[in-house]
């Protein structure tokens, strides 16, 4: 079993910058793709950013390409998605997933789910 820890929430005025952590635990990983997705209420689930952790390639939602920046710690194994400019319409639920068995930004491709951290962008 695969366990995703996320960290790194909060409530932030429109404008500033947050960063989300997922540290990954448990057997390891079939894919070295790992994903953000967030969820707004009354929305369906949408994908955010994604990176390869052996190669370093990265995939961006068009709504966030810009202004967030997903990046990892291989040493740390650690993904982090460093979000700056965030607007009140960045306000979701943000969780991060792993083992992707299809597309990056599709969400029924991925098997693994954190728990998922609030972000919350009001003044």
């Amino acid at each position: 079993q695969v366990q995703l820890v996320e960290s790194g929430g909060g409530l932030v005025q429109p404008g500033g910058s947050l960063r989300l952590s997922c540290a990954p635990s448990g057997r390891t990983l079939s894919s070295e793709i790992m994903g953000w997705f967030r969820q707004a209420p009354g929305k369906e689930r949408e994908f955010v950013s994604a990176i390869n952790w052996s190669d370093g390639n990265t995939y961006y939602a068009d709504s966030v390409k810009g202004r967030f920046t997903i990046s990892r710690h291989n040493a740390k194994n650690t993904v982090y998605l460093q979000m700056n400019s965030l607007k009140p319409e960045d306000t979701a639920v943000y969780y991060c997933a792993a083992d992707p068995r299809g597309p990056v930004a599709d969400v029924d491709s991925y098997d693994y789910w954190g728990q998922g951290t609030q972000v919350t962008v009001s003044s």
